[in-house]
């Protein structure tokens, strides 16, 4: 071969080598990310090119797809119910993405998944058209609904949890919205979206999962298992140190009782009636650091919490001073919960001292329906012994019986519970959260559900917000659909 040709042939046998290796790295290398970029519309028309599979609630789907016109997308979702389970389901619209089970999900719900393989080739050889396969969920209709109803034109959230299993039963936020209103990719979704989006009550924000209280007085459960646990208290009835007025530490700062009868008050008493002082002077006793610790063994300042959709972290200040530490114990301070850790703190207490992990997806279907993968109940700590658990239980059923939460007295069922109200705002000048965490028993001491209501606004006059009077019967309602559906 002559020079030229053989410079010729070298030339084209690089360009032949650059193109081989350009066209494995996009395919191997930066496949991911070209498949993800928000300017490949061909991934988005292939997510809507079939019907998704389904988000399953009891057997019975809660989503489902039509046929949309005039759009390069051929399937739009669509939702039954879809203010009741949006917390729950997330949103999957052709304009505006997806989130929650719908996103997490989403591999299942196409048929893209690799766990589907084999049913996408059986297809390819019987014509059968891709399915998504469905998504089963642990949720109880009829406490979610309950919840819901109960909720009403109020602001604020429940979660409600099976303690023996970590099953999510309801995660309701109030006010919410409909998927199904911009699914598509219309103008008339387009507003939709718009409308909600900058919305003053954050209907897309879900309360239960994705926002943080001050959880007030509810918070003392917590404070008296770290007293029980730490040894600073050892028997509930025990009549406590606790001067009135209760100076907080290192200031000349009173803190404020609500109640009465509060001097020296045992940790039973100061739980039925719901004193300040004494759980402020525990939480001084027992340390910043151990509360700390306690407060983590049941789930503050985890940030991953997935259930599978991630939870926000709840805060326990870990730098604080003394007089910080001494108001935290109260749930007042930096102290912030959602929804679903203050639910898991009363499951944990309610399993005599067990804390399962939550979780709110059962398992995954093929498209045929069989089980694709199916979630095991997995133990996530002992933030308590089972001797203290029970001693908590004891005093949360004296707050029912006998101290602020009578309205969530439910006959013939044995009721544990705990109030909260929390101040907030400079100088605490915005309306206070009402909290109520409680749980419910079975004839066997067993518990099936643990409830955890925040409402965050209502139409009620400041002085008469309190967790009992607003909280409270939402839990009830819960509680009661619980236990009816599996009598």
């Amino acid at each position: 071969m002559n020079k030229p040709l053989r410079r010729i042939s070298l030339f084209c046998g690089l360009l032949v080598l650059a193109l081989l290796i350009r066209t494995n790295w996009l395919q191997y290398v930066q496949a991911e990310e070209l498949s993800t970029r928000k300017e490949n519309r061909r991934v988005q028309i292939a997510q809507y090119a079939t019907e998704r599979g389904n988000i399953i609630v009891n057997g019975s789907p809660i989503t489902g797809s039509k046929i949309t016109d005039g759009s390069d997308y051929k399937f739009k979702r669509t939702y039954t119910n879809g203010e009741l389970w949006a917390p729950v389901t997330g949103y999957a619209s052709q304009a505006f993405g997806s989130t929650q089970l719908e996103s997490l999900e989403d591999g299942i719900l196409t048929g893209n998944d690799d766990r589907l393989f084999f049913d996408r080739t059986i297809g390819m050889f019987t014509g059968e058209k891709k399915q998504g396969g469905n998504v089963v969920t642990t949720l109880n209709p009829a406490a979610q609904t309950a919840a819901f109803e109960a909720l009403g034109k109020n602001k604020g959230a429940v979660a409600a949890i099976d303690p023996r299993t970590g099953a999510i039963l309801a995660l309701v936020s109030t006010p919410s919205y409909d998927p199904s209103s911009f699914a598509g990719n219309s103008k008339t979704d387009e507003k939709a979206w718009v409308e909600l989006k900058d919305s003053e009550d954050k209907k897309l924000v879900n309360r239960a999962l994705r926002e943080t209280y001050p959880p007030g007085s509810t918070f003392k459960v917590v404070t008296a298992a770290a007293a029980l646990e730490h040894g600073v208290v050892k028997n509930i009835d025990d009549p406590t140190d606790t001067p009135e007025p209760y100076i907080l530490p290192g200031t000349q700062t009173p803190m404020e009782n609500h109640a009465k009868g509060c001097e020296k008050a045992s940790l039973n008493k100061a739980m039925e009636v719901s004193c300040n002082s004494v759980f402020a002077s525990l939480g001084d006793k027992v340390t910043r650091d151990k509360m700390v610790e306690t407060a983590e063994k049941f789930g503050f300042n985890n940030d991953k919490i997935d259930i599978p959709v991630r939870a926000f972290a709840s805060i326990y200040d870990k730098k604080m001073a003394r007089d910080g530490n001494a108001l935290s114990s109260i749930g007042q301070f930096n102290t912030a919960a959602t929804p679903l850790q203050m639910a898991m703190v009363t499951a944990a207490i309610a399993n005599d001292g067990k804390l399962m992990k939550p979780y709110m997806v059962d398992h995954l279907t093929a498209p045929n329906l069989d089980i694709i993968e199916k979630h095991e109940p997995q133990e996530m700590g002992r933030p308590l012994s089972a001797a203290n658990a029970q001693k908590i239980q004891q005093m949360m059923v004296n707050v029912v019986e006998h101290g602020t939460g009578p309205k969530a007295k439910i006959k013939d069922v044995t009721v544990g519970g705990k109030t909260g109200t929390a101040q907030h705002g400079e100088g605490n000048k915005k309306r206070p959260y009402a909290w109520f965490i409680s749980y419910a028993e079975n004839p066997d001491n067993s518990s099936p559900v643990a409830v955890a209501v925040v409402i965050e606004d209502s139409g009620a006059e400041r002085e008469e917000i309190s967790g009992g009077g607003l909280a409270a019967p939402v839990a009830k309602a819960v509680m009661e659909a619980v236990l009816k559906s599996q009598g």
